[in-house]
């Protein structure tokens, strides 16, 4: 796997319509910024290599380098990933009435808990004004729970990784996207040898199908929706077919399929639904919202969740086998899905010339081998993708 600079990355990524705004390229350099949903690069950069290029999540990704990493161990392509259990799990008693949560609570308690016991002193979330996803860095518990809510937008949080490092903190938390836990992940792996240290003492991982590229869904808005009055949104399930936000003036539905044009590209080529390269994972619960999905990945993120239980912050129950059957079914259909794409287009396991990520031979031949590729599913229902 080839490490290149960042006019490489923009002529691999950006221009071919992969670059899913994640911001592992943001704050690194004079030469990337996110704005309003998309990444520019300003001026032309000579550098034959760059963190830029490295941090990609949609440029060379060592799947097994990156899983040897975190959660630890080789990548073995199974459904949700590596882990030690997967229960169902919400905001305990010593949550109650904080904050107002979307669905179960869980990443917000968790968070909470790593800020009270001194495990994390920042962390790297989603905040939103409006429809604009925004990346914050917080240093409290308070902060936590006003990026508490679902965002579903693309976002650049991994620039408030970049911040938080830069400013001098060096316990950092991160909540995000597979797409943008890959990007941490790739950082962490330090192929340049360019970082003094890792920063990241607790990575959440939030599920997704995929998200949505905040500009193109602005264009799909009823002309008269005042898009600064938002002040929530959320994929009702099924039945429901409609992607719902609300707004100060009232709610405003959208059809599914209309929200399906935008989706950026890259995301139909991730194969990560459950954000696998994390210490904890956390989903939502189609029929069942009043609890979150949690999958302890790590001995670090497993301890904390003990923890969590037995102060208070969780309450949990073992997770329902048709459930969990479920999950598997759906994390193993967008495997599918995105190897499939990704060998239509020539970016797999390339000796020469750009792929977008690299898998053992053995271990695509199980993906594929497990489940044909199925249609594409409703917008990935996720937790609070910031808190």
């Amino acid at each position: 796997m080839e490490i290149r600079g960042g006019m490489a990355l923009l002529r691999d990524v950006q221009e071919k319509g992969l670059c899913v705004d994640c911001g592992g390229c943001v704050g690194l350099c004079p030469y990337f910024r996110s704005h309003r949903g998309r990444v520019a690069m300003l001026f032309d950069c000579n550098l034959e290599q760059g963190r830029c290029h490295v941090h990609c999540p949609k440029a060379e990704v060592d799947m097994d380098a990156v899983s040897r990493k975190v959660p630890g161990g080789a990548y073995t392509g199974k459904p949700a990933g590596r882990f030690r259990r997967i229960v169902k799990s919400r905001a305990g008693q010593k949550m109650a009435g904080r904050a107002r949560y979307q669905n179960g609570g869980t990443v917000s308690s968790l968070l909470a808990l790593a800020f009270d016991t001194g495990l994390i002193d920042a962390a790297a979330l989603t905040d939103r004004k409006g429809l604009m996803p925004r990346p914050r860095v917080v240093t409290d518990v308070a902060g936590v729970l006003a990026c508490a809510s679902s965002k579903y937008m693309a976002s650049p949080t991994v620039a408030a990784v970049h911040e938080a490092f830069s400013s001098g903190f060096r316990r950092i938390a991160m909540v995000g996207t597979p797409c943008q836990v890959t990007a941490v992940g790739q950082m962490r792996c330090d192929p340049l040898g360019r970082n003094d240290m890792d920063p990241m003492a607790l990575t959440i991982g939030l599920f997704c199908t995929w998200a949505l590229d905040a500009r193109l869904l602005s264009d799909l808005m009823p002309a008269e929706t005042d898009t600064e009055a938002i002040t929530g949104m959320d994929v009702p399930p099924p039945p429901s077919s409609v992607f719902s936000l609300h707004t100060r003036n009232g709610p405003v539905d959208l059809p599914l399929e209309t929200v399906r044009r935008a989706i950026p590209d890259g995301c139909r080529v991730c194969p990560d639904m459950t954000a696998e390269f994390t210490d904890l994972s956390v989903g939502a619960l189609e029929k069942d919202t009043a609890w979150n999905v949690l999958i302890c990945r790590t001995e670090a993120g497993e301890a904390l969740f003990e923890t969590a239980v037995a102060r208070g912050y969780l309450e949990t129950v073992p997770m329902d086998p048709d459930q969990a059957a479920g999950l598997l079914k759906a994390a193993s259909a967008k495997k599918a899905r995105a190897l499939a794409k990704v060998r239509e287009e020539g970016a797999l396991n390339r000796k020469e010339g750009p792929s977008v990520f690299h898998m053992a031979p053995a271990v695509v031949d199980d993906i594929m081998n497990r489940t044909s590729p199925l249609p594409s599913p409703s917008p990935g229902r996720r937790d609070e993708s910031s808190a």
